[in-house]
């Protein structure tokens, strides 16, 4: 049976609050939302734990977190006062261990999830979080370019490359991806010093760290 359209753009939306200290990836992260998942309404984004429960428009229907902050407030209160103000709570993490998802599941968090997970991928466990049918999203799957781009700008980039962008854009240091990938230094610098000249070779400038954040937004390797 057809999905009725009309029934589809009067769902409800849901309202989304995202709480991330790595200000440019937050930027990333609700540029990606505000574009590709229209059955979300991403009404508050914040970069620290009291601007997240000072708004005015929190709580919302759905919270993502992210495990570590800076600010001394443990994932487990922040969690609870969360769900107490009525929000559902996703833990997106850069962090990934038995240790620290029973911390976050524990906490009575919906669900945790790695950074390193593509977003459509994020987002449609949200809708589960939601009990959204995924039939009813009206998720276009596209990822926006830089005006005037086309498809064929984006940079064909080895499976290690495309490791490395992905830590290194969730806000982890070129050390901190080397640890995660578990190979040296250099090489994790090798890594992203090759994705910066592929993207340079198609026009799209990632020399510093926040325009290769951005690259990874838009071609789908956020993490």
């Amino acid at each position: 049976m057809s999905l009725d359209s009309s029934e589809d753009r009067s769902a409800p939306r849901v309202r989304l609050a995202i709480l991330d200290d790595h200000e440019v990836l937050l930027d990333s992260l609700s540029s990606w939302i505000g574009a590709n998942a229209p059955d979300f309404d991403l009404v508050l984004s914040a970069s620290t734990w009291l601007q997240l429960v000072h708004s005015d428009n929190f709580p919302t229907d759905l919270v993502f977190l992210d495990f570590q902050l800076k600010e001394p407030v443990s994932i487990e209160a922040r969690v609870r006062t969360c769900r107490a103000a009525g929000a559902k709570v996703i833990v997106l993490s850069s962090l990934d261990s038995p240790e620290v998802r029973e911390r976050a599941m524990k906490a009575g968090v919906a669900d945790f999830l790695s950074k390193t997970l593509p977003m459509r991928d994020v987002m449609d466990a949200a809708r589960k979080v939601m009990g959204i049918d995924p039939r009813h999203s009206l998720l276009r799957d596209w990822r926006p370019l830089p005006a005037g781009a086309v498809a064929q700008s984006r940079p064909k980039l080895s499976a290690g490359e495309t490791e490395a962008l992905s830590l290194y854009a969730s806000g982890l240091s070129t050390n901190q991806v080397a640890e995660q990938m578990g190979v040296q230094y250099e090489t994790a610098k090798t890594y992203l010093r090759r994705v910066r000249e592929k993207y340079a070779k198609v026009n799209r400038p990632a020399s510093k760290k926040a325009e290769l954040i951005r690259r990874a937004a838009e071609d789908g390797y956020l993490s």
